[in-house]
């Protein structure tokens, strides 16, 4: 009796036998809600376990499968095994097969592509294949990324574009407008060589046959005599710089003893001192010259006059002289310079190889002095059967600095490792002190 009075205590009021009345009270009791109170609670149930099966999707509740399974195919192959040929044919290739249909409008002839007016949607059109052909065959499309080489650029990095707005222009109006930014002039002119013969040093030098890890013995000995000779020159050069310098100290030596022997010589020249008054005394005696008259005066001032007019003259033809030489003299010098450098211009690759970068000019660019050049030389104990047993020796980074200050590219000079303050001076104001009192 319990599960029964608990059943009846949870669903709605029911009669079975008595039918309904026309009543809404009567309505509400006796209507039978048992389907609608099951399907809520199969619902229910449904949604705990994952959702209403009618609104769920079909691949959620159904698998299609497409293999089969393997242990029944097994079982098959048992009784029914394959013919051999049936195997050779299932063993498909992921090459398509050649497709033997006849075409009528086939590209593909005897070897020859027949050129054809009309091209298919899946062929290539006119304007790809007009497209491919520039950029194979150098047209606009690959001109465009390479970089101008002409005279004249395509952007100015000195342009002055203006820093201050219309606005601030117009605020600081009574200030002088900033200078723009120019250029300096040797941007134009062509780098100069340091070397002494003033041609053009290739950036990258041909080594030298000798200095190879396995070198030739003709190469070899060539090399080792011809830097043997540089070493003597450099060793007799030193050795007259310091027999001048010896010979520089005696004479400076001698002319101080000279110099003390003088000063010994000072008292034979009281003598002379007498001497010269008894000559003023007779200077003394002289008859005076008689007083000029105003004609002479005037004659003797227009001689003077004369005279220092033609020396004026003659000075300034010396001076026109002068300058018409320093012209000439400078055109010259320039037209010998532009040959200079027409030569150095059309100078090949084999000249500027030839070049020697290790003898130098007088006058170098700044007062900082250029790298010694690395000896490349190999010397009888240090030679190599073998690549792998050669040691590497000097610095890249070293050698191009140095050749790049050898072509002019940059100037000589040290760093500036602690640059110039600008210079201050501070004052102590004595206003504090600066006082009035009042009457």
């Amino acid at each position: 009796m319990a599960p029964t009075t608990e059943l009846l205590r949870t669903e709605a009021p029911r009669q079975f036998k008595q039918p309904s009345r026309k009543g809404k009270k009567a309505w509400r009791k006796n209507v039978d809600l048992t389907e609608v109170q099951e399907g809520l609670e199969v619902v229910r149930d449904e949604i705990i376990k994952g959702g209403v099966l009618a609104e769920r999707p079909s691949s959620d509740l159904f698998a299609l499968d497409t293999a089969g399974s393997s242990v029944i195919q097994k079982a098959y192959n048992k009784v029914h095994k394959p013919l051999k040929a049936d195997e050779i044919l299932a063993q498909r290739s992921a090459i398509p097969a050649v497709d033997t249909r006849k075409r009528s409008n086939s590209k593909v002839t005897d070897g020859v592509i027949e050129p054809s007016k009309k091209r298919k949607s899946g062929g290539v059109s006119h304007k790809e294949y007009a497209r491919l052909r520039e950029f194979a065959y150098g047209g606009q499309a690959v001109r465009k990324d390479v970089v101008r080489t002409d005279d004249v650029p395509s952007h100015d990095p000195w342009e002055d574009v203006g820093t201050l707005g219309l606005g601030q222009r117009s605020k600081f109006s009574f200030l002088e407008p900033p200078k723009p930014i120019r250029e300096p002039k040797t941007l134009k002119y062509a780098p100069i060589s340091l070397t002494a013969s003033g041609r053009a040093v290739a950036a990258v030098k041909k080594p030298d046959a000798g200095i190879s890890y396995n070198p030739a013995f003709l190469d070899w000995d060539e090399l080792i005599t011809k830097e043997g000779l540089k070493e003597v020159e450099a060793e007799r050069k030193r050795l007259q710089a310091a027999e001048d310098e010896r010979h520089k100290l005696e004479r400076a030596a001698a002319s101080a003893r000279e110099q003390e022997n003088e000063v010994d010589s000072g008292d034979e020249s009281t003598w002379e001192g007498l001497e010269s008054e008894m000559e003023a005394d007779e200077s003394l005696s002289r008859k005076r010259p008689e007083r000029k008259t105003p004609a002479q005066r005037n004659k003797i001032k227009r001689r003077k006059e004369l005279e220092r007019k033609a020396l004026w003259d003659a000075q300034m033809k010396k001076r026109a002289r002068q300058a018409e030489e320093i012209r000439n003299i400078a055109k010259a010098i320039e037209a010998k310079e532009r040959a200079k450098m027409d030569v150095i211009v059309r100078s090949d690759d084999s000249e500027a190889d030839d070049a020697d970068d290790r003898v130098l000019r007088r006058r170098k660019l700044g007062k900082a002095l250029l790298p010694e050049a690395p000896l490349e030389l190999v010397l009888p104990e240090e030679l190599q059967d073998s690549l792998r047993l050669l040691k590497p020796e000097g610095n890249l980074l070293k050698d191009r600095f140095r050749s790049m200050l050898i072509r002019g590219k940059m100037e000589t000079r040290r760093p500036i490792t602690q640059p110039k303050k600008a210079r201050r001076q501070y004052t102590e104001k004595w206003t504090y002190k600066d006082f009035k009192i009042k009457p």
